[in-house]
């Protein structure tokens, strides 16, 4: 069976923990991808490159990057075409959420979460694009969330989140009727609740029961159902999909 990414380079940001970033990271290298998994936190991302290096026997390459730093970006990117020679395939995966009210919201908290969610895939789009134009080929795939769609009582305090989700959204479609005419992809994922070992800490048994009673599906979604989605939006299957915004979320929410 042929591989969906052979020959490919992809470049995963948040990928050092234990969720999204790195199943996802994990998926494009069994697809043949050659992947740079990146993170705020140093020490974990050098783990998790060793981890996923160990499993196939061959280097991959982990670096240190707050979203937040242009710097770090350019520095990243730098070193990727520097190993690789060249970006494919984007996954903006960082994110951060404070949950509270609106009225006792903060500054400092609301321009974190844009700048994370929001600004931090801006900065990390605008610096691969020259390298893909100029290849005239490449796919970007920004995380998105149900929150850009939806609020209700059981979501409150998430205006900030919502905000940035919903930014990504149209941050997205510019992005792709900008870059079609390169050849180049822009697509997001607006997943609902996604499990993570952090949840566990957070919340009881009682609370995932009822979470998996508002999927019509009947259970949380998991990383992987989120990383074979993001295959797909990587590869050659999707070749005429661009500016488009993916729901992932066990029918929680269905978006006409």
């Amino acid at each position: 069976m042929s591989q969906k990414l052979s020959g490919k380079v992809a470049l995963v940001t948040a990928a050092g923990g234990a969720g999204m970033g790195q199943a996802i990271a994990r998926r494009f290298i069994q697809e043949g991808a050659k992947v740079v998994v990146t993170d705020a936190h140093e020490r974990r991302v050098k783990e998790v490159a060793s981890k996923l290096s160990s499993e196939i026997d061959d280097e991959v390459l982990g670096l240190k990057l707050d979203v937040r730093s242009q710097n770090d970006v350019n520095s990243c990117v730098e070193q990727t075409l520097a190993t690789h020679g060249t970006i494919d395939i984007l996954y903006n995966n960082a994110g951060i959420n404070k949950i509270s009210p609106v009225w006792e919201l903060s500054d400092e908290d609301w321009t974190l979460v844009l700048d994370v969610c929001l600004t931090g895939a801006f900065r990390l789009t605008r610096a691969v694009l020259p390298t893909m134009i100029k290849q005239k080929s490449g796919a970007i795939i920004n995380v998105s969330s149900i929150a850009g769609w939806r609020s209700d009582a059981t979501s409150g305090g998430q205006s900030a989140y919502a905000a940035a989700k919903a930014g990504v959204m149209a941050f997205t479609r510019s992005t792709a009727a900008e870059v079609g005419e390169h050849g180049i992809r822009a697509n997001a994922i607006a997943p609902g609740l996604i499990y993570n070992e952090f949840l566990d800490r957070i919340y009881d048994k009682a609370w995932f029961e009822m979470q998996e009673q508002q999927n019509l599906l009947g259970r949380i979604g998991q990383s992987d159902d989120v990383a074979g989605l993001a295959v797909f939006l990587a590869s050659d299957d999707s070749s005429f999909i661009t500016g488009e915004v993916m729901c992932i979320s066990g029918g929680r929410y269905m978006h006409a």
